[in-house]
């Protein structure tokens, strides 16, 4: 079976009408993943004979009409804990760790009796935009395997991408499922702070992080998000208000007619490669053929963002990996004399040096002496973005733009310059800041590669986005075109 011709409403259907069963269908989906990852790298762990005995357990029970992901199989970035699972965060510190409990993600999806598959690499802890920070492998981009498949959630984007499976879950820092669904030609959708519960969640940086889905087509986007948001009791982060039915709207009556969007000239300045800007001017004409209104404004804070971001998530992953201390879970090191050597060893040999960094980054700016001039500074900072958002979207539907300034670079080739990686993110981590909704759908080539476009909207509009990324998709073919066998296109 070729997933690159099926969205999940005609695997629902099938499912429903037994051409196939459940777990005829998840069989053919290990098998795919046993034919293409070698190459790929996209799985860290594949629980095939729990994911079996689930299909099998669904066919018995049968598939419902009402039921529109059960019996379908997915994967799961492996920051999601996963009870009686390997669990890593791809970081040696949590090689050998198996949860006691489901993320509310992963319960939820189960509910849909959806099927998890295993668990999809990652920058180590989800810190880095390249998927090359992991402790254990590289994942290459789909369409190409010389190019890095974006991070930090590229294992989740490169197995959509690849067909191994129709859709998977991500998370999102600061652009971290919308850059690798961009450089992997796939959907991906970054939910409004607080619309999914973190419950589960391996904190990176708990002020910014979000979980959302990573597939094919915006259709089948807005199926998993109606699926996994909602208030959570376990996460008091998690917003109450009530979750629409996504897809419900998507459909030929469709339109964008009369929307305004907002393209701020900061998005299109130096620094975005030619081929992104005109692809994110072609579909700015695209939107006007369809009636709606693209104006130009300015995010004029946005230049400040990277700074503000590494100051305020180095600050809280410091708190929160303060927990990985060879102690209760997870590695501990060899050769300890004293507790002392049991923390500095540990913690010393399990994380990588991204971590490392980012641990030492976030402790000074929490330190006494600096608290005020960095991490106080930034938070301002992150206020002032918010605002500069707000005025923008008090007038437009949604904001138009790239998601990245390039397409995918190779591998190795920015690994040994953080700072120059770092600004990879320039274009998604305010969005992350401001705690708003973004959407990456692909919207073109360039040399072979695809490009992303990033639609930013309203707090928990994220109705809107969809309703413009269908009429987008559905106006263009670019979601339609499909990575060749090899990785070279």
């Amino acid at each position: 079976m070729n997933y690159f011709k099926q969205d999940l409403a005609s695997l629902h259907a099938d499912l429903v009408a037994k051409k196939y069963s459940a777990k005829e269908l998840t069989q053919v989906t290990l098998d795919n993943i046993q034919a293409t990852d070698p190459e790929i790298n996209a799985f860290l762990h594949v629980n095939a004979d729990e994911a079996l005995a689930q299909a099998e357990k669904i066919d018995q029970a049968g598939i419902a009409d009402d039921q529109p992901l059960a019996g379908i199989p997915m994967a799961l970035k492996d920051n999601l804990v996963t009870k009686n699972i390997p669990t890593t965060a791809a970081s040696k510190i949590l090689a050998n760790f198996k949860p006691v409990y489901d993320a509310t993600v992963v319960e939820k999806l189960a509910h849909a009796n959806m099927i998890s598959v295993g668990k999809t690499n990652l920058d180590e802890f989800a810190m880095g935009s390249s998927t090359e920070n992991s402790a254990f492998k590289t994942t290459k981009n789909a369409w190409d395997h010389t190019k890095v498949p974006g991070g930090s959630s590229g294992g989740s984007a490169a197995a959509v991408a690849a067909g191994m499976v129709p859709a998977s879950l991500g998370s999102d820092t600061g652009g971290s499922i919308r850059q690798p669904a961009a450089f992997n030609g796939v959907v991906g959708m970054k939910p409004t702070y607080g619309r999914v519960s973190r419950w589960g969640l391996i904190a990176f940086a708990s002020s910014l992080d979000q979980i959302g889905p990573m597939t094919r087509s915006i259709k089948d986007n807005a199926l998993m998000l109606s699926a996994i948001a909602g208030h959570d009791d376990h996460d008091l982060t998690s917003s109450d208000k009530t979750v629409p039915n996504f897809a419900a709207d998507l459909n030929a009556a469709t339109s964008v007619k009369g929307m305004r969007i907002g393209l701020p000239k900061e998005f299109l300045a130096e620094g975005v490669s030619d081929d992104v800007k005109n692809a994110i001017l072609a579909a700015a004409d695209t939107y006007r053929k369809l009636g709606a209104t693209v104006d130009e404004v300015s995010l004029p804070h946005n230049q400040y963002g990277v700074a503000a971001y590494y100051i305020i998530a180095s600050s809280e992953a410091s708190s929160n990996l303060q927990r990985f201390d060879g102690i209760r879970y997870g590695f501990r090191a060899d050769d300890v004399k004293n507790l002392e050597d049991v923390y500095v060893k540990s913690r010393s040999e399990g994380f990588g040096d991204e971590v490392k960094r980012r641990i030492m980054l976030g402790t000074f700016s929490l330190s006494a002496g600096f608290y005020d001039a960095y991490f106080v500074k930034a938070a301002k900072v992150r206020t002032v973005i918010l605002n500069d958002f707000k005025a923008i979207l008090k007038d437009h539907d949604f904001i138009l733009g790239p998601v990245a300034p390039t397409t995918a670079f190779g591998i190795g080739a920015k690994i040994s310059d953080p700072v120059t990686m770092y600004m990879n993110d320039i274009l998604t981590i305010p969005v992350n800041l401001a705690g708003l909704p973004g959407l990456s759908l692909p919207a073109g080539f360039s040399n072979g590669l695809p490009i992303g476009m990033q639609l930013i909207g309203r707090p928990f509009d994220e109705s809107t986005l969809y309703k413009a990324g269908y009429a987008f998709e559905q106006n263009t073919a670019f979601h339609q075109e499909i990575p060749t066998l090899g990785g070279q296109n």
